[in-house]
């Protein structure tokens, strides 16, 4: 259990006495940052949109210790399937995804994890298809939808409100990244930080706990950016909050400006030191779900010498210990 931080899983026990394991889900969704007159995704978007590891059966021959594969940077397009093709996807999801989750670490709550792309960019009926698919699989712990603050309409509050009555929480993760105007012109998210706040202000007026997605280390950000993004998270009341450290992956805009020598990755130290100040000021009731990213290595351009995530997080406890700090102690 970590002293320093309000972990993931202390949170989890305390409220369910339990751990409860995400089956991460990829129901065919897109992007309206991949439409067309957009900016072709993010700068940092490798064309996977953040699906499971473990779901994508194609490369379950890689391992940590593999090296980059350039071919697979190549970003596919994104297979157009049927909505019954999508829901039957789904359950095949569910079905390997419990398995797995139970033979690895003998789960026995899930939740059901809307991760890959977009899960609020489609019309209402087809998202109530989708959800229903995934939740009819149950029994579920919680329901968690992955989306863009611009992607949050009352009709897709409305929907997820009535799932309050079928799970014990239904949870928003909203990628912010950064409260940087400047930092998210460069990286193309076609969203300001004023839309991250009204999406959680209107989800909280459903009930629904919001996640804060943030990436420390992106191009041009200082400390001072990181504090600000801190701010604008507690200004939002947000929930709970998920770090991730800067990722090169291949086949994005951001490997492209790391070629050519105009991007760096926070190293290990540079990496502890961030995350520290960062959870000084986050307020210390908020969840924090993750600290590092962990992209698998074949698709990792750098940074390709980062500890694992459990050594990782033993470096941050120990100097947090060391210097008797802790989260939200700047707030």
């Amino acid at each position: 259990m970590r002293k320093h931080w309000r972990g993931y899983a202390q949170y989890l026990e305390s409220v369910y006495s339990k751990r409860v394991y995400r089956i991460g889900l990829d129901a065919g969704f897109s992007c309206p940052n991949r439409d067309e007159g957009r900016a072709g995704g993010c700068a940092f978007c490798d064309g996977t949109g953040a699906s499971a590891m473990y779901q994508r059966s194609g490369e379950s021959s890689f391992t940590h210790a593999s090296p980059f594969d350039e071919e697979l940077s190549k970003t596919a397009p994104i297979a157009v399937l049927s909505l019954e093709q999508r829901c039957s996807s789904l359950k095949d999801q569910i079905e390997r995804g419990r398995s797995f989750l139970k033979r690895r670490y003998k789960a026995e709550l899930f939740s059901a994890y809307f991760q890959a792309w977009t899960n609020t960019y489609a019309d209402v009926a087809t998202l109530k298809a989708l959800y229903d698919a995934a939740l009819d699989e149950g029994p579920f712990t919680e329901l968690i939808i992955s989306t863009r603050p611009d992607c949050i309409t009352d009709e897709v509050l409305n929907l997820l409100k009535g799932y309050k009555s079928r799970v014990s929480k239904v949870w928003v993760e909203l990628g912010l990244q950064s409260s940087n105007p400047q930092t998210l012109k460069r990286i193309g998210r076609g969203h300001d930080a004023d839309c991250y706040i009204l999406s959680a202000k209107a989800l909280h007026s459903r009930g629904i706990g919001v996640c804060t997605h943030i990436v420390v280390g992106l191009p041009g950000e200082t400390q001072g950016d990181f504090k600000q993004t801190c701010l604008w998270i507690n200004k939002a009341e947000s929930e709970a909050v998920k770090i991730h450290n800067l990722h090169v992956c291949g086949g994005t805009r951001l490997y492209d400006w790391y070629a050519q020598g105009e991007v760096s990755v926070p190293s290990l130290r540079r990496h502890v030191e961030n995350s520290i100040w960062i959870l000084r000021h986050l307020k210390k009731d908020i969840v924090v779900e993750r600290l590092i990213c962990e992209t698998p290595n074949h698709r990792l351009v750098a940074p390709r010498t980062f500890p694992d995530k459990s050594a990782f997080l033993s470096l941050l406890e120990k100097t947090m210990e060391e210097r008797d700090v802790w989260q939200g102690d700047l707030t």
